[in-house]
C-alpha cells in the first residue's frame, strides 16, 4: 500500500505548506470556523513542518528522557472567516533555533477555487 500524497503537506522553498479542509466540526453555529480551532490547524502545521525536517514527535517521548514542545508565545490577527468546505493552506517558516527555542512563523491561507 503507498502512503497518502502530501498527508504531511510539501515544502516548497522555505515555506512548509499543510492542506485543512473546513469540516463541519471545525465551525460554530454559522458555518463559519470557530476561532479556536486556527490554533488547531496551525498545530498541525508545525507538527508535519517537523516531520518532513526529520523530527517525530514519537522519536522524541520514546526516550530515557522525554521531550516535549511548548508554546511560549502566539499571536493571531484575524482579516477574513473561513466557512465550512473551505480548503486552506497553513504557512509555516523557520524562523531561527536558539538553546531550547524554536521560533517558526505561520499563516493561513484560503485557497480560491484554482488553489490560488
Amino acid at each position: 500500500m503507498s502512503e497518502w500524497p502530501d498527508i504531511s503537506g510539501r515544502i516548497e522553498g522555505q515555506v512548509h505548506k499543510l492542506p485543512v479542509r473546513v469540516y463541519y466540526e471545525d465551525t460554530d453555529f454559522s458555518g463559519i470556523v470557530y476561532h479556536a480551532n486556527y490554533l488547531r490547524f496551525a498545530e498541525r502545521g508545525r507538527s508535519d513542518f517537523l516531520r518532513l525536517a526529520g523530527v517525530h514527535h514519537t522519536d522524541l517521548f520514546d526516550t530515557d528522557d522525554p521531550v516535549a514542545f511548548a508554546i511560549h508565545r502566539m499571536e493571531m490577527d484575524f482579516r477574513q472567516p473561513a466557512r465550512i468546505d473551505d480548503r486552506l493552506e497553513v504557512h509555516t517558516v523557520y524562523v531561527r533555533a536558539s538553546g531550547a527555542r524554536i521560533e517558526a512563523e505561520q499563516s493561513i491561507w484560503r485557497l480560491g477555487p484554482d488553489n490560488e
